[in-house]
């Protein structure tokens, strides 16, 4: 046995997935270490209101639900280490190991990894957006849709999750506008359809989103929300007639797709061509990835349910599934 391995399993990513992973690992008496990233807690952190995780009625915020996750990992007695991966490289000698590489050079050698390093919105760029995250702009509409029963709202995007997040919004909300910068979708015909004969659904051919603008105006990008502060409307610019107009609205999702954390693993680990984690080749170890003895769960897998409920679930079967592989070296 190499006497340089000092970890059991190191997890990487400090969201629902990995969080979990860590609790199930640490019950297990496996020595795990969970490199949480720069943005410990990941995306759910930045949600103002989860209502839809079981066990909490009134709901929580998604900070707090984050934060007491983490308690309840360091209550284990696992380390959470603040810091970003740069490399993972396999090892062989009598004993398979890794090396996991941190930017600031250190070097973790464990037997395992679970990889839950989520993936991150991507937003329109806009001045004022991220501001106003939880303030009427949103990455989730399944998570925040029921906010906006009966009011109107914009979804931005022309994909399958576009289409599906307008389909969705249409149930709660008064009106859908859906901008979207060419002249027909990418979306599935399923999906399209769906949206075209919706009569709630009104949409934006050839129309980019150019302003965000909040309910009091401000020269401050940084303005104070705690002033009741909130999204009003929106500038929308026609690339095919030079047109802006100013559309009021209540809620704007932005739905032009996700960015998975996952370059640090090219060239080791298979990913599909949208950057998410391929999972599933082992018969038994439904989480293991085609490099024995590294796992993943969570958004960096999943391309279509951005749920944290489904992301902890995913990180309790990688934990589980990860010490059964461990037993067996």
């Amino acid at each position: 046995m190499n006497e340089n391995i000092k970890y059991d399993s190191v997890i990487i990513g400090s969201g629902p997935a990995g969080l979990t992973a860590a609790i199930y690992n640490a019950r297990a008496d496996i020595k795990t270490m969970v490199i949480a990233g720069n943005h410990p807690g990941g995306q759910l952190t930045i949600t103002p209101m989860v209502d839809n995780y079981p066990g909490f009625p009134n709901g929580v915020g998604g900070f707090k639900l984050m934060m007491d996750m983490q308690t309840q990992v360091k209550n284990f007695g696992v380390e959470i280490r603040q810091g970003v991966v740069k490399n993972v490289r396999c090892q062989m000698s009598n004993v398979r190991s890794f090396e996991v590489e941190m930017e600031s050079g250190e070097i973790l050698e464990t037997k395992s990894i679970i990889v839950a390093t989520g993936a991150a919105v991507k937003w329109l760029g806009l001045p004022k957006e991220k501001e106003l995250i939880g303030h009427g702009v949103s990455g989730c509409a399944t998570c925040d849709g029921m906010f906006f029963r009966d009011k109107t709202v914009a979804v931005v995007g022309g994909g399958d999750t576009a289409c599906e997040d307008a389909s969705f919004l249409s149930k709660f909300t008064k009106k859908v506008y859906m901008i979207h910068r060419r002249e027909e979708f990418r979306a599935s015909v399923a999906e399209q359809k769906k949206v075209f004969e919706n009569s709630k659904i009104e949409i934006l051919w050839s129309s980019e989103v150019k302003e965000i603008n909040p309910s009091k105006s401000t020269p401050d990008p940084s303005f104070d929300l705690k002033e009741g502060n909130k999204l009003n409307s929106i500038k929308i610019f026609n690339n095919k007639t030079n047109e802006e107009k100013i559309l009021e609205i209540d809620g704007l999702f932005v739905a032009v797709g996700y960015s998975p954390a996952t370059k640090f693993l090219e060239g080791l680990v298979e990913l599909r061509e949208t950057g998410q984690i391929i999972t599933g080749k082992n018969e038994i170890l439904s989480t293991m990835t085609n490099i024995e003895g590294i796992f993943a769960a969570g958004d960096c897998v999943n391309e279509h349910h951005r749920q944290a409920i489904i992301a902890a679930g995913q990180g309790c079967l990688a934990a589980l599934e990860m010490q059964s592989w461990l037993n067996r070296l």
